[in-house]
């Protein structure tokens, strides 16, 4: 059974509101401190040197550089909360408050210097996304979302694509380059993605590509292997977009979880999810 979000505006005098908006300025100040550093090394990314944490998936200086930053920032903040980061503390436990963070989504493309790539913080209170802020590094532009309050390209408001037609349909993926098990079922999901839309594009950053599905520009978003920190600002992003975010059967992700990821317009999404099933 499809899941849905039902989004119920907040009252933003209310404490767990003002809470969460307080977590969500945190999380921001945090993304732009690695922001800064990401960019300050653009220039010579392509003399860093690449370490191999497995096949196809690189970490730099400059990941790990910026994710320091992003925690030197949150527990300067909140000494209270928990962070989860992609390269200082990917088995950390989250709970009570926590910041789950990917200091620089779009690794590869940043030592290509192809300009995609962002940092990305995801804000969860016993068990349930919060507050959450992706920053497209290259063109200075951030998203956020706090539950119940909406979604904000840069302070201005933004929802899903109004789209209902599939053959007009525009869908971002990524490839299972980490996981080369899920290929042959992903090509059989591309093929009929792209029999029945208008296209398919890969730029190589999930957050972004979740923040183009909050912002109407992409109709759906699907990938099989995606951890938490690629995903749990944009899923929120997304929901609060007016959107919906499901695993492959259709049930709501909490952003906390390894595996798969359809997210689409409310309009859209039950024939994404469909295709992929089918395929």
């Amino acid at each position: 059974m499809q899941a849905t979000h039902e989004l119920a505006r907040d009252d933003p005098t209310s404490d767990e509101s003002v809470e969460r908006h307080a977590l969500r300025d945190v999380a921001v100040e945090a993304a732009s401190a690695a922001a800064a550093i990401i960019r300050s090394r653009a220039a010579s990314a392509a003399t860093l040197h690449w370490q191999i944490k497995s096949p196809a998936d690189f970490v730099t200086e400059v990941d790990t550089a910026a994710e320091h930053a992003i925690r030197d920032v949150i527990l300067a903040r909140r000494p209270d909360a928990e962070v989860l980061g992609e390269e200082l503390s990917p088995s950390a436990v989250a709970r009570g408050t926590t910041f789950v963070v990917d200091p620089l989504d779009g690794t590869t493309n940043f030592l290509h210097g192809f300009p995609v790539y962002a940092v990305s913080i995801g804000v969860v209170q016993d068990g349930r996304l919060v507050a959450g802020v992706i920053v497209d590094v290259v063109r200075d532009v951030r998203y956020s979302a706090v539950r119940d309050a909406g979604a904000w390209r840069d302070g201005e408001r933004i929802q899903v694509a109004g789209n209902t037609e599939p053959s007009r349909a525009l869908i971002g993926t990524g490839f299972p380059f980490k996981h080369l098990a899920h290929l042959e079922a992903y090509q059989r999901q591309f093929a009929a993605i792209v029999r029945t839309t208008s296209g398919v594009r890969r730029p190589g950053s999930a957050a972004l590509d979740l923040a183009a599905v909050a912002s109407g520009w992409f109709d759906g978003f699907w990938e099989l292997s995606l951890a938490p920190w690629d995903v749990a600002a944009g899923v929120l992003l997304v929901r609060e977009a007016g959107g919906i975010v499901t695993d492959l059967e259709g049930h709501e992700v909490t952003g906390l979880s390894h595996g798969p990821l359809v997210a689409a317009s409310r309009a859209l999404h039950p024939w994404l999810l469909t295709t992929i099933q089918r395929a």
